[in-house]
């Protein structure tokens, strides 16, 4: 446990001052270099972990100071510190390797500062071989209190909830049907025909609505959750208020089999959405195939929109946004005529034909092609959500986005 220990002997008259002032040079350095080398640490320095792990640095250096002054370490409030630290790395889903890696690192820097500070005051030898024992005693306690506050969050959450765990990893992962049938049943979880996968975002500072117990979630460094039979649970308000709070982007209902499936779509949508169609989570990627499957490779979508809206190129801007919104309305209606293209853009039939007229004459055989005009399709579909997307970026608000007449999600692709 941790414990106070005596004071050691008296150090020089002033040594406790210095170290003080050395503190917040010696915490930014110490931070640095555990991100540095600790590559599970390098995380950004607003996330939750990263300031807690800032906490427990600077309140070392602070305890410290009032060891060196002969005050001795204080027990039971500053431990609540550490041990914070060890349940934090328990819902990071690490072991405490790396968190023991850390404060033995802590200590080495905190050391060589300390020989400086120690020099720059004139400490004698003796004095310097009590000031090591009593740096290294103070990184064991921290070690220790670390190792507590693990041991209590790992109690704490419970066997249910570590085979939960385990299910949920085996889920993602394409294990086979009998071993996740074992661990189903070991962690009490009747396995469902269909199931949706969440990529979250990061956890809102107000508390959160209880999640129901069939929900399995993993708090690491990517959260995400499985809901099984979707439908059921996205009907259920503190289960989308929770997920609007985490900006959650909800992958397409599939069969178990394809939870992995399903989640490498989420994730893969929240990492292209934009902010301000986040702001409207949850968002469903049910609702929106066509715009998943465009914004998988949008680089590609790019390729293939140059090459064929080509014949667009030597038009001014807004000659071509009309003849993109004509040709795609065209397209739409399946071929339609005239009176129906100039329905669906609600303009004069007299003006639709004259720009199908255009059409024709700019992409002639092309349009009687079905590939090519099933390229011609994505290419426009494409460009629809990119500028979507730019032009709510450009107005920077939500409210913007809803009152935008523009689609004010990816659903603008179906429509």
């Amino acid at each position: 446990m941790y414990r106070d220990r005596a004071a050691p002997p008296p150090l020089p008259r002033g040594f406790a001052a210095q170290l003080r002032r050395e503190a917040p040079s010696l915490a930014a350095e110490m931070l640095r270099e555990i991100r540095r080398q600790i590559p599970e640490y390098d995380q950004p320095l607003g996330s939750l972990f990263s300031s807690g792990l800032l906490l427990g640095v600077e309140t070392a250096l602070a305890e410290f100071a009032d060891v060196a002054e002969g005050r001795g370490a204080s027990a039971e409030q500053r431990a609540r510190i550490y041990r914070g630290l060890g349940r934090a790395e328990l819902a990071e889903g690490r072991s405490m390797d790396s968190l023991q890696s850390a404060v033995r690192l802590g200590g080495r820097i905190a050391w060589r500062r300390y020989v400086r500070v120690a020099r720059r005051v004139g400490m004698r030898p003796d004095q310097m071989v009590d000031l090591a024992e009593a740096v290294f005693t103070h990184v064991d306690q921290i070690a220790t209190a670390c190792v507590l506050g693990y041991a209590q969050a790992k109690a704490d959450i419970g066997e249910v909830q570590l085979r939960r765990r385990r299910l949920l990893e085996l889920l993602v992962s394409g294990a086979g049907r009998t071993e996740i049938e074992e661990a189903a049943e070991a962690a009490d979880w009747a396995l469902p025909e269909v199931v949706a996968c969440v990529a979250l975002g990061p956890g809102p500072s107000r508390p959160v609505p209880r999640l129901p117990e069939e929900a399995l979630t993993d708090t690491s460094m990517s959260p995400y959750m499985l809901l099984p039979d979707p439908e059921q649970w996205l009907g259920k308000s503190e289960v989308v208020e929770f997920l609007s709070q985490r900006r959650a982007v909800v992958g397409p209902a599939v069969p178990l089999r394809d939870a992995a499936e399903s989640l490498r779509w989420a994730r893969s949508a929240r990492e292209r959405l934009p902010e301000y169609v986040l702001e409207h989570a949850p968002v469903r990627c049910d609702q929106h195939l066509t715009a998943l499957l465009l914004l998988g490779d949008l680089p590609l979508v790019r390729l293939i929109g140059e090459r064929r809206l080509a014949p667009l190129a030597a038009l001014t801007v807004k000659q071509s946004d009309r003849l993109e919104a004509t040709l795609l309305a065209w397209l739409d209606t399946n071929r339609g005529s005239a009176p129906q293209v100039a329905s669906r853009l609600g303009i004069h039939p007299q003006t639709a034909r004259s720009r199908l007229h255009r059409v024709q004459e700019l992409f002639g055989p092309a349009l009687a092609d079905p590939e090519s005009r099933f390229e011609i399709e994505v290419a426009l579909r494409g460009r629809l959500i990119r500028s979507t997307f730019d032009q709510h970026t450009a107005a920077g608000t939500a409210k913007d986005a809803v009152q935008d007449p523009a689609p004010a999600t990816p659903a603008g692709v179906n429509a």
